[in-house]
């Protein structure tokens, strides 16, 4: 004969299973994700901007578009000149998708005069002069020396590095490339 005792055991146990079940996982993954005991995984290859870097008043009159910048330097150095050759490269690579993103540079007050002389090289690559004071705010910002990936609400969101050489920059625009085409696909706009 079961007994009184018995029987009230029986449902606390099932109640205890179920909580393991169906609380306990729930638990282990907030530690989880709290105490940081895994490497989160990301899919971009660029930095993400955290905040993004809004380019509102420079690109203000620019039809809104995705678009792959950089700003020319004082110095257009060799990572200059490989930049320039990555956005171009980035938007061949595109294809179809041409007609979705632009490459594009601000060439500001102190930029390297003979940068339009090599952007002469580069035919699809649209060459945007910006005022003082625009380039005053944009070198206060983390995008100087390095390529990025403008939405088409004109916002800065991913920053690439630039290369010394020119297979280095030849990789390194492979990713850039990797991250736009992930956008484009995203994205409906543009």
């Amino acid at each position: 004969m079961t007994t009184m005792v018995q029987t009230q055991e029986r449902p606390k146990r099932s109640l205890l299973i179920i909580f393991a079940v169906f609380v306990l996982p729930v638990v282990l993954a907030k530690l989880a994700l709290d105490g940081d005991w895994f490497e989160r995984g990301a899919t971009n290859r660029g930095e993400l901007l955290q905040p993004v870097v809004s380019l509102t008043s420079v690109l203000e009159n620019q039809p809104p578009s995705w678009r792959v910048m950089y700003i020319v330097p004082a110095a257009c150095n060799a990572e200059c000149e490989n930049a320039l050759y990555a956005i171009q490269q980035v938007w061949v690579a595109l294809g179809k998708e041409t007609d979705r993103a632009k490459p594009a540079v601000f060439i500001t007050p102190s930029s390297d005069p003979m940068a339009s002389a090599k952007l002469a090289d580069y035919t699809h690559i649209q060459a945007m002069t910006v005022t003082a004071e625009q380039a005053a705010s944009l070198n206060n910002t983390a995008l100087v020396d390095h390529l990025f990936i403008v939405d088409t609400q004109a916002n800065a969101m991913l920053r690439f590095p630039v290369y010394a050489l020119r297979q280095d920059a030849i990789m390194g625009s492979r990713d850039v490339l990797a991250d736009l085409r992930k956008l484009l696909k995203l994205s409906r706009i543009g």
